[in-house]
């Protein structure tokens, strides 16, 4: 890795209830805070800011958006203070032409971005800039715009992405100690195997997640796997690849985390 790339993460980011608790995923999400490059800023993609079109934060100070329900009162208590830029939301625009960007003064912060990073950096003294997932459009779009962002990295710019590569909460077993199902397991190894693939970017089999047997039942709808695709996108061909965490939580929700340098 070069001296000011940053890395590009995707944190597999669960139950909002994270935030509140202490486990291996908020202690891996923690270490990375602590050892990797302190960024100048971040764009954060998250799962949740699901969209027609694109859009980024433009506003100086976003909002905590509370995006949950029936959670306890500590977790509405909760909010992430990090600052916005205008200025990055203005240069992500300007990285992604021609796609057109809206810069949106209405979002925020939603639990799929400021969940992770209250861990990561609970000081929220780096600022953040959210950047929407268009779900009108297929896999191969987020991979590109991916593509696209990877020169913001070479400025200090982190990227963290967050979603869950397994996620049918239809099937969760919420109660007690539950094996994965076997589809769940199947689908994040075969995340796992295909992390560092070097072929041409159309036939990506991560690219194509749709084309293995269990990916209909781990995806039943696309928005918390594709997060990862603007981090595979973002990767340059020489860089490690590794696994910061990984597990599957209530037998159908991977929490597999990907960093990229």
């Amino acid at each position: 890795m070069s001296q000011t790339r940053m890395p590009a993460l995707f944190l597999g980011h669960g139950s909002p209830m994270n935030v509140l608790e202490e486990n291996i995923y908020t202690a891996s999400w923690r270490k990375l805070g602590e050892t990797l490059p302190r960024p100048k800023a971040i764009i954060a993609v998250s799962a949740h800011w699901y969209t027609r079109g694109t859009a980024v934060t433009a506003m100086e100070q976003p909002r905590t958006i509370h995006d949950f329900g029936n959670f306890p009162q500590a977790l509405f208590d909760t909010h992430y203070r990090a600052a916005g830029s205008p200025a990055l939301a203005q240069q992500i625009a300007d990285a992604l032409s021609p796609v057109e960007v809206q810069l949106d003064q209405q979002w925020g912060f939603d639990h799929g971005s400021w969940g992770v990073l209250i861990k990561m950096y609970p000081d929220a003294d780096i600022p953040v800039v959210q950047l929407s997932v268009d779900g009108t459009k297929p896999p191969a779009y987020h991979f590109e715009l991916g593509r696209k962002l990877a020169a913001l990295r070479e400025q200090g710019i982190m990227i963290v992405a967050s979603g869950n590569v397994v996620h049918n909460l239809r099937m969760a077993r919420w109660q007690g100690e539950a094996d994965p199902y076997p589809w769940a397991e199947s689908f994040n190894q075969y995340v796992r195997d295909n992390l560092n693939w070097q072929g041409p970017d159309v036939e990506h089999p991560l690219v194509n997640f749709m084309s293995h047997e269990g990916a209909a039942l781990s995806n039943p709808t696309p928005e918390h796997y594709l997060p990862l695709l603007y981090v595979l996108g973002a990767r340059a061909p020489d860089e490690a690849i590794s696994i910061p965490v990984d597990g599957i939580e209530m037998a159908s929700l991977s929490m597999l985390s990907v960093q990229v340098g």
